[in-house]
């Protein structure tokens, strides 16, 4: 398996079609357990610099039930990834080195469904925070030298502060 390449890209209007499409086929997929399908991260940003892979936030009735759907997941191309990190999440990529796109699934009433809305709901109504980030991102993906764990680090502090932020503004 060749490695991941680590790129920010300038945004790209076609993300939010990538998404609209991507979004009927997990509607049409997974049926009644889903509840909403969300564009997130930085490509639901408009005018935001991000690594052109689209991540969406999907709310669903039961994890446990999604787990039962994998077979339909795979039909669209996701690997599974578990819990990836963050307890009660189903993570799955799509891709191999060149994903295209990564799904955060969450239990209707989880914690991370908030934080997820108030963190994209915050970028949009702060452009120069938007823009800092973007700035970030680009020095990120220039030094991490294709390694996403360095990446992730070098952006770690702006965001863990920055999510905190968002969601004081967010209840607010």
């Amino acid at each position: 398996m060749s490695q991941r390449i680590i790129e920010v890209v300038p945004y790209d209007e076609n993300w939010v079609k990538l998404f609209a499409t991507e979004k009927q086929l997990l509607q049409q997929s997974l049926g009644a357990n889903l509840l909403l399908v969300e564009h997130i991260g930085s490509t639901a940003v408009p005018g935001l610099a991000a690594k052109p892979i689209i991540d969406i936030l999907l709310e669903v009735v039961s994890v446990a039930a999604l787990d039962g759907q994998l077979a339909a997941m795979q039909a669209l191309g996701y690997q599974a990834k578990g819990e990836h990190g963050i307890a009660g999440r189903r993570y799955y990529q799509k891709g191999q080195s060149s994903r295209s796109h990564h799904i955060h699934a969450f239990q209707s009433g989880d914690k991370h469904l908030l934080r997820h809305r108030a963190f994209k709901a915050y970028l949009l109504a702060h452009p120069a925070i938007a823009a800092e980030y973007a700035l970030l991102k680009q020095q990120a993906a220039r030094q991490c030298q294709h390694n996403s764990e360095l990446y992730m680090a070098y952006k770690q502090d702006f965001v863990l502060w920055h999510q905190q932020l968002a969601l004081l503004w967010y209840h607010s």
